[in-house]
């Protein structure tokens, strides 16, 4: 490696712009009449695309997704009348992230809740936005140890700055009244503030068997709803039908 080349590799990594280092690369691509500006923007195109990549990686791993899960692998043929293909492909638009709505899906296990709002918050990662994947349970578990340790405040603000919160499986397990109170803090705080997606087995009308403080449920629920889309997503099993068909 020549004087030069340590030295333009030097002032890349100083300044941070690590694509401008492989530089080498950008010649090799270019057409061999290209004049010094369109050189420079081809290094620039590089560095901001890699920029770019960076970001989106950084974005994946903050949202804390269990598994990754695509738009493309969700069998939309499968789904009810109420939920159209075309309504699937507004929402992974992700308009309603610009426009401060809500998502609620209502069905019983196995019609593709979790993979639908994972492939939702993927959408919602590559156009830029901060989005948090959390199981409800495990939520309402981290607000109680956040604020026996002194550290509540944190976690909130993290949550509220999410543009996107997933609360995955409303529905399995229920809360004790401090559970309740934690995170209907947490919705009540991003309501027409920010965009928040929810996953639940349980109609509106049995969310009372969910939460000690039943109180508080209707003013929940109101929450969740206003500017928002309700997904009606109930019918037979996606996992249970594949199953039987890897049977036969």
């Amino acid at each position: 490696m020549s004087t030069e080349e340590e030295m333009i590799r030097l002032y890349a990594k100083q300044l941070k712009i690590p694509s401008f280092a492989e530089y080498r690369d950008v010649l090799r691509q270019a057409d061999p009449s290209a004049d010094f500006s369109e050189l420079l923007l081809e290094l620039m195109k590089a560095e901001a695309a890699s920029r770019q990549e960076n970001q989106n990686r950084r974005r994946l791993k903050a949202a804390g997704f269990p598994y990754l899960k695509t738009m493309e692998e969700f069998d939309t043929s499968q789904l009810s009348d109420t939920v159209s293909p075309v309504f699937l492909q507004e929402l992974a638009s992700c308009q309603f992230i610009q426009d401060k709505q809500n998502v609620i899906m209502i069905g019983n296990p196995g019609r593709g809740k979790t993979h639908l709002s994972i492939a939702l918050g993927l959408k919602a990662c590559t156009q830029g936005y901060h989005v948090l994947f959390k199981n409800a349970a495990t939520l309402s578990t981290e607000l109680c140890e956040a604020r026996d340790n002194y550290h509540l405040g944190r976690l909130e603000r993290t949550l509220t700055k999410a543009n996107l919160l997933i609360l995955d499986e409303l529905s399995y397990l229920s809360f004790n009244r401090h559970q309740s109170e934690l995170l209907f803090k947490v919705i009540s705080d991003r309501s027409e503030k920010s965009s928040t997606i929810v996953t639940t087995n349980l109609p509106f009308s049995k969310w009372t068997e969910l939460f000690e403080n039943t109180t508080m449920v209707a003013a929940l629920i109101d929450r969740l709803t206003f500017r928002s889309h309700v997904l009606d997503m109930n019918g037979d099993s996606y996992r249970l039908k594949s199953t039987l068909q890897k049977i036969v």
